[in-house]
């Protein structure tokens, strides 16, 4: 016997359950079949995956084993059906659509707002990745239609041939944050040099990003501890102090966080808006950069860098 998707999935369920009566429930099968499922798969791999007690069951070693490797094939299969069936809604649908990808931003949930509101007869999706170069991919590819995202200085994207694009900014600072009580925080700008003896953290999956940092360390002739994970996880750290990490300028203000741009901006991305042909990007774009002021008018610190540097987006009617 091969094992396929649904014999990983009835592992899973049998797992997560923990009986293979409630496992069957959830399956919508009969206890017995699902016995002789089990049976049949371990018969395949040669050794019990969970161990029959009173109270029962429970993974094996090895059935632990084979469950790590399952769990992220079900979760994929899944998410690759949801979506399929998500595109052919939208193939079938009648009308206008507008399908979004971005890399992560504080700008999002305004961009999005905004375009319902102008837009309200289009069916607007919106996916998000780390990956900038995934997301131009699928522009490329006509996965999406349009595709916000940024590009770390010194790591330049590779647009494919023929897609539009437009700068919404050339320059977005970094700006860093950190515990409350960091002796920099007590500063209005910060040198890279006060946070030589600091963690930093840093997601190396997002394009760029590692990248880019360390390119910064060493034209400053510094080398810190670097820590990787993801950024949800970086927040935790910071505010016990444990770590300090680049942040995106229109980060708003926390109780239990600070915020403080770098002296000479080191580190830095630009912004980009990306098209397929004949795509209309007048109202994605006019979206955008309305939805960046406004989020950039609530974050002070940014807001005085771009007055500061003259920048166009502050001075937009």
């Amino acid at each position: 016997m091969e094992l396929e998707v649904r014999h990983l999935r009835a592992l899973c369920a049998i797992a997560d359950t923990g009986s293979l009566h409630r496992a069957a429930r959830s399956l919508g099968v009969s206890q017995p079949s699902l016995t002789t499922q089990l049976r049949r798969i371990e018969n395949t791999l040669g050794a019990e995956l969970f161990s029959r007690e009173r109270t029962g069951c429970r993974p094996t070693l090895l059935g632990r084993a084979v469950l790590s490797r399952a769990r992220p094939l079900v979760d994929g299969m899944t998410a690759l059906v949801s979506d399929a069936k998500a595109e052919a809604a939208a193939v079938r649908a009648t009308g206008p659509r507008l399908r979004i990808g971005c890399t992560a931003s504080r700008v999002i949930g305004g961009w999005l707002r905004r375009l319902r509101l102008r837009l309200p007869d289009t069916d607007i999706s919106l996916r998000v990745d780390v990956s900038a170069r995934a997301l131009l991919h699928d522009v490329g590819t006509g996965g999406l239609d349009v595709a916000f995202v940024h590009e770390v200085e010194g790591c330049p994207l590779a647009v494919p041939e023929g897609l539009e694009q437009r700068v919404l900014l050339e320059r977005e600072p970094q700006f860093i944050s950190m515990a409350r009580d960091h002796p920099a925080a007590a500063r209005s700008v910060v040198d890279l040099e006060d946070l030589a003896a600091d963690r930093w953290m840093v997601d190396p999956t997002v394009d760029g990003e590692w990248d880019g940092l360390r390119r910064v360390f060493d034209e400053a002739g510094l080398a810190p501890t670097v820590l990787h994970g993801d950024y949800l996880t970086a927040a935790s750290l910071i505010v016990l102090g444990e770590a300090v990490a680049p942040c995106q300028p229109t980060s708003g203000p926390r109780d239990d966080m600070a915020i403080r741009p770098l002296r000479d901006d080191p580190l830095a991305v630009r912004l980009l808006l990306v098209s397929r042909p004949g795509t209309d990007m007048t109202a994605a774009y006019a979206e955008l950069e309305a939805a960046y002021r406004e989020a950039a008018q609530r974050a002070a610190d940014y807001h005085q860098w771009l007055l500061r540097n003259r920048s166009p987006l502050v001075c937009a009617p």
